[in-house]
């Protein structure tokens, strides 16, 4: 019955998105002008069923913190005494939730960490319907004023960005560790035009109205122009088989951050890579001062290697 049911729903869920990408294949050729708007709202809109799958998930007995950015309220997640504790605090990343920091909250506590997760806006228990890179960095900086400095930040995938975007912008931690994350919204842009078949004149017209909304450009946020100005240690944590961010952004990361180095791993994926046990025991050695990963040189005459 149940093999039935995902086979249904996977049929259902395939032939949604080749209704949308045939209006944007067509719309891109004979109304760019609304199928621009349109593109841009979808590529800002979490996937409906991560509120749901992210309600339904156990909260771990965690205090339930509500704090004011702009002008609503986000929902935080809080383990231990941040004010008393060393604490940990975790950006989730694209359609996902504070609450799935889950796998890491024995160890860490135990370690004597408080834990500090929240929902991004639009995402979990947090108000809102669209979300960007920008607005991710800037709730992250929010939540990190509100709890004030942090011993370390676990940032994953587009959470991963918003962390280094953040820490270039005055967030305080001690340390970082970023586990798949996305290093170049560009690509990402292009990789969503390519999913949903829009045109790459039209995916470059979309480039320049979100930069016209957010205030920022694309290439501000790009790896290789937030990292080099963050002076504190970094681990990178990426899957060679990672089909959602590939691993060489990861990679970008830790040829462009001084003090990082990179951990790679195989077969875990882009979200399964964020509860492995070796994972969490391999950040924990880093967390403790132990040399963890490779440590990555790059020159213009060595594109790059391991040092």
């Amino acid at each position: 019955m149940y093999p039935l049911i995902a086979k249904i729903s996977t049929t259902v869920r395939n032939a949604i998105f080749l209704g949308m990408r045939l209006r944007f294949a067509v719309g891109s050729l004979f109304a760019p002008g609304s199928t621009l708007a349109r593109a841009a709202r979808v590529f800002c809109t979490p996937l409906p069923s991560s509120r749901s799958r992210a309600l339904a998930a156990p909260t771990f007995d965690a205090r339930e913190v509500a704090i004011a950015v702009d002008d609503h309220t986000i929902t935080a997640y809080v383990w231990g005494d941040p004010a008393k504790q060393p604490y940990v605090l975790f950006a989730h990343g694209w359609s996902s939730h504070g609450t799935r920091i889950a796998a890491w909250l024995p160890q860490l506590r135990r370690d004597g960490y408080a834990v500090v997760a929240f929902d991004q806006p639009a995402h979990g228990r947090s108000p809102g319907e669209l979300a960007t890179l920008p607005c991710f960095t800037r709730h992250l900086l929010a939540v990190g004023t509100h709890f004030g400095p942090a011993a370390v930040v676990i940032g994953h995938s587009l959470g991963g960005a918003a962390t280094a975007n953040a820490l270039s912008r005055g967030l305080q931690a001690e340390r970082a560790v970023l586990i798949a994350p996305a290093a170049d919204p560009v690509a990402a842009a292009e990789r969503f035009a390519d999913f949903m078949w829009i045109g790459r004149n039209l995916c470059q017209r979309m480039f320049g109205y979100f930069e016209s909304l957010i205030g920022i450009s694309f290439d501000e946020q790009q790896a290789h122009r937030t990292a080099p100005v963050i002076g504190r240690p970094a681990l990178i944590v990426h899957d060679l088989e990672d089909r959602d961010v590939p691993w060489a952004e990861g990679e970008r990361y830790a040829r462009y951050w001084p003090d990082s180095r990179l951990l790679t791993t195989r077969g875990l994926g882009h979200r399964r890579v964020l509860d492995d046990g070796e994972v969490i025991a391999s950040v924990m050695r880093f967390l403790h001062g132990e040399a963890v990963g490779d440590r990555l040189v790059s020159s213009p005459n060595l594109p790059f290697g391991v040092a």
